[in-house]
């Protein structure tokens, strides 16, 4: 496999669909912090479903998103119960606790080796804003990365970008337009402003029921129920994410956490 190299690519230009491979199944893999997940997760994660002949996307919301350290992230629990809650009528859509479940920081890297560990049975399709795929190169274990899985970057139609791009292992990919960011989410929760028709039904009933997003920091930080919470990025797909801690052997100069 050839090394990745910076180059201008144009999304749909070159799709690079590889062919099927005989008794693999296709596992589209979205992380994100989904805090909340909202409708552009779910047209992304549809739209490249569609494309590629997905035969399931797996949504994993991030343990402890190193890159938001010092933030105001919501409990983990609420995270993933949303998640699960916004993806259930479709049947090809499931959710995985393994970043959760996971002590330590999320990193992609540690993702993707624990779904193939879980998953020996599929060929794995790393979902993620395509500005990100510009940075993949700096990320926790990127030599590794291009061995785990296929990366599909997801953008707007129109939009071309200087992506890495390792021989057959990176595609870009045009979904529909929606302006839609969690960060916007939260702050029109917390301003009593609605997000109907921006998230799920199910997860707007969520939101309310819990009272996230109404705090200073617009992150819902309780336990759901009592004491059921564990342990512990995300604005519109394609969006940027802070900068990363100081670079050394195990921190990447900038790891894009999937969508936003």
């Amino acid at each position: 496999m050839n090394a990745p190299s910076n180059s201008v690519t144009s999304p749909q230009d070159d799709l690079k669909i590889p062919p099927r491979t005989p008794g693999k199944v296709r596992l589209g893999v979205m992380g994100g912090t989904f805090d909340p997940i909202h409708h552009g997760h779910l047209v992304a994660a549809s739209e490249v479903a569609l494309v590629f002949d997905l035969d399931e996307v797996v949504f994993v919301p991030t343990g402890e998103p190193w890159q938001k350290a010092g933030q105001d992230v919501s409990d983990a629990e609420h995270r993933y119960l949303m998640t699960v809650v916004a993806t259930a009528s479709n049947p090809r859509f499931t959710v995985s606790r393994v970043d959760i479940d996971r002590n330590g920081p999320t990193y992609t890297i540690d993702t993707l080796r624990d779904l193939h560990r879980l998953r020996p049975d599929a060929e794995l399709f790393f979902i993620t804003g395509a500005d990100a795929m510009a940075e993949i190169i700096t990320w926790k274990g990127a030599a590794e990365l291009w061995k785990l899985a296929r990366f599909v970057g997801v953008t707007r139609p129109g939009h071309v970008l200087s992506a890495p791009v390792g021989s057959e292992s990176v595609s870009l990919l045009n979904v529909p337009a929606m302006a839609i960011s969690s960060t916007d989410c939260r702050a029109r929760v917390a301003a009593g402003k609605p997000v109907w028709y921006l998230v799920p039904d199910g997860v707007v009933q969520y939101i309310n029921k819990y009272g996230l997003y109404r705090g200073p920091g617009g992150a819902g930080t309780s336990a759901v129920g009592s004491g059921n919470a564990r342990q512990g990025d995300d604005d519109a797909v394609a969006a940027s994410v802070p900068s990363a801690p100081t670079d050394s052997s195990e921190t990447p100069g900038s790891e894009h956490r999937s969508t936003t």
